[in-house]
């Protein structure tokens, strides 16, 4: 169990990372290709696929902190995971809890399938 955790924690790392630095080849690397994304951009419903944020992730410079991300949850039960990740100072004072689901596949690798957001 320690091990699937630590590895989840380590696409949520890698997620972080991408997002920080505008690193939209690795941001794609942590999600399924099948993966949704929905949630709400301020009042603005949006539901869909991630594409839309890998395109604004990657053309757009690198974050400056204080962009500070955290994990307040954490639940593996075998090949799925639930994460919840807080992040503040989101392309300067953008706040974004994000609601993860995760997928252990087949290939032994953890992928985010599934991601509900809102911007505080």
């Amino acid at each position: 169990m320690r091990k699937s955790i630590d590895e989840v924690k380590q696409v949520i790392d890698q997620y972080r990372t991408s997002v920080f630095s505008g690193d939209e080849k690795l941001l794609r690397k942590v999600f399924h290709p099948n993966a949704q994304m929905n949630g709400y951009m301020n009042s603005q419903l949006v539901l869909g696929t991630p594409e839309l944020f890998f395109e604004e992730i990657g053309s757009k410079p690198a974050m400056k902190e204080p962009f500070k991300a955290t994990i307040t949850y954490l639940k593996v039960t075998g090949r799925i995971a639930n994460v919840v990740l807080y992040a503040t100072g989101f392309y300067g004072d953008g706040v974004v809890e994000d609601h993860f689901q995760l997928l252990k596949g087949p290939n032994g690798h953890w992928k985010i399938i599934s991601k509900c957001f809102i911007t505080l």
